[in-house]
């Protein structure tokens, strides 16, 4: 069967730009909305001014938008513009808002998924449906033919929350999806650093085969080994707080593949 051709690479890298500075005028927008600086209410400036506040295309300033939306940070009049929402306690990811009040470390986030993803891990092995197990092995391959960081993060967030809706525990997933903002921030962090590609660890593949195997000890080994990673390879990252270490990240990746368009 014929495949389509690898975009050129230019193309690859001005793609890669515009996922970067999706993420950082998101960051920078849901900051400002979830800290009240941006009170509930207020019209956001119209995409076009948006574009020339933060040197971006308007079609990134709109896939911003649609993520604040799916966030419900911002309700989207037609023809009125965008309004800041009212926000409540029943989004999950609300509660990533209390989190980095508290200004967590890369490690502490690390430290919080072991237990977490360890349990989750061990309860998918023995109850995941063939179905669910045919969406963890697709995440798995979405993350492989990935070729640019931010597609990576983001299958590879899928993966572990494919495995936390295997589980059958609704309040593990959802503890999960609480923390998904910031694990996705270090996965930005991961796919760009060749150190996480360190051999002999266990990766997505190794804990898919377990969980396939229906061997729930070796899942969660796999899983503990795969997360402690980063305790060895983050460096002086394991002790800044998770937000000041994606901000500097992603300026840093942004820099990086504006010097090669």
């Amino acid at each position: 069967m014929p495949t389509e051709p690898p975009a050129p690479m230019g193309q690859e890298l001005s793609r890669s730009y515009r996922g970067l500075l999706t993420e950082r005028i998101a960051r920078q927008l849901e900051h400002d909305i979830r800290s009240g600086d941006i009170k509930p209410g207020v019209k956001l400036p119209s995409e076009r001014e948006l574009a020339v506040q933060f040197g971006a295309s308007r079609n990134v300033v709109r896939e911003v938008l649609r993520r604040l939306e799916a966030q419900h940070l911002i309700e989207v009049a037609p023809g009125r513009g965008s309004f800041v929402r009212e926000q409540s306690s029943r989004h999950a990811r609300h509660y990533d808002a209390l989190y980095r009040a508290g200004r967590p470390t890369v490690r502490q986030l690390i430290e919080a998924r072991i237990p977490l993803e360890v349990e989750i891990v061990g309860l998918a092995t023995e109850r995941a449906t063939e179905a669910e197990l045919a969406v963890i092995e697709r995440a798995n391959v979405a993350l492989l033919k990935a070729t640019d960081v931010v597609d990576k993060a983001h299958a590879d967030l899928e993966f572990h929350d494919a495995i936390a809706q295997a589980s059958g525990n609704p309040v593990l997933r959802i503890m999960l999806s609480s923390i998904s903002g910031m694990m996705f921030e270090m996965m930005l962090r991961s796919h760009s650093d060749p150190s996480i590609g360190e051999p002999g660890v266990p990766h997505h593949a190794e804990i898919y085969e377990a969980i396939a195997a229906r061997d729930a000890e070796r899942a969660r080994r796999y899983m503990r080994e795969h997360l402690t990673l980063g305790l060895r390879t983050y460096g002086a990252d394991l002790d800044v707080s998770v937000d000041a270490m994606a901000r500097q990240h992603i300026e840093t990746l942004l820099s990086q593949v504006s010097t090669r368009i």
